[in-house]
Order: structure tokens, then C-alpha cells, then sequence
């Protein structure tokens, strides 16, 4: 396989109102994983230029297990997250600072604080 999980189809839809196909999960170590492209979430809209709109789950798994050893992936990545079954938070971070932005001058704050702690240690 492609080392993803796939969900949905007319006949199994994952979210209310939605025949669309979903990668729900991504086998670590696994293709899609090595790539690096691919994530939770994503809706798949067509494999090797085949749409996969209103189809069944299982023609859906046919065609990717058809799809031979290359295979071109159209995909909508969600950039908000949905109230609804895929626990993906989109592609954007939610707001607040990177965690280097804190901890570096939390480290920097914390050195110097020992720094100052032994030098005043030598004098007494």
C-alpha cells in the first residue's frame, strides 16, 4: 500500500453530507509518511487524474489499489479545522509564539540568574 488509511464514499460517509474521500490515518514509516506531503485529514479529490466524486468506499479503495507504483494525488487540505470526526487541526498552527520564541530567552534568563547567583557566592 500507499501507507495511508482512507474513509468515506457515498455509501460511508465520514462527515454529515460529505461522500468525500478522507486520509484518516497515516502508517508511520510507511509511504505517504516518508514523503511528508500527505496528512490527516486531507480530502483526496482525484488519483491519477480519476475523480473520486460519488463514489462507493469500496470503488474508492479500488482505484488506489490499481493506481500501480506512482501514483498523482489531488488532495484539499482543510485550512480551518471542522466540528466532525477528523481531530486534524488544518494546516496553520493556531495563534501564540513558536516554542523556541520562549523557552530561548527563559534559558537565556535562567543562565544568567545562575551566573549572577555564583558570582555572588565567590565574594561572600
Amino acid at each position: 500500500g500507499f501507507g495511508f488509511n482512507i474513509v468515506g464514499g457515498t455509501d460511508q460517509q465520514y462527515i454529515a453530507n460529505d461522500s468525500s474521500i478522507y486520509v484518516s490515518r497515516i502508517k508511520k514509516d510507511g509511504a505517504a509518511y516518508l514523503d511528508g506531503r500527505l496528512q490527516e485529514g486531507d480530502k483526496i479529490l482525484a488519483i491519477n487524474g480519476k475523480d473520486l466524486k460519488d463514489l462507493r468506499h469500496k470503488d474508492a479503495v479500488e482505484l488506489f489499489k490499481n493506481a500501480g507504483c506512482h501514483v498523482s494525488l489531488k488532495i484539499h487540505r482543510r485550512l480551518q479545522p471542522q466540528n466532525g470526526p477528523v481531530g486534524h487541526r488544518g494546516d496553520e498552527e493556531s495563534g501564540g509564539l513558536p516554542l523556541a520564541a520562549i523557552l530561548v530567552p527563559g534559558l537565556a534568563l535562567a543562565a544568567t540568574a545562575v551566573w549572577i547567583l555564583l558570582r555572588y557566592r565567590q565574594r561572600i
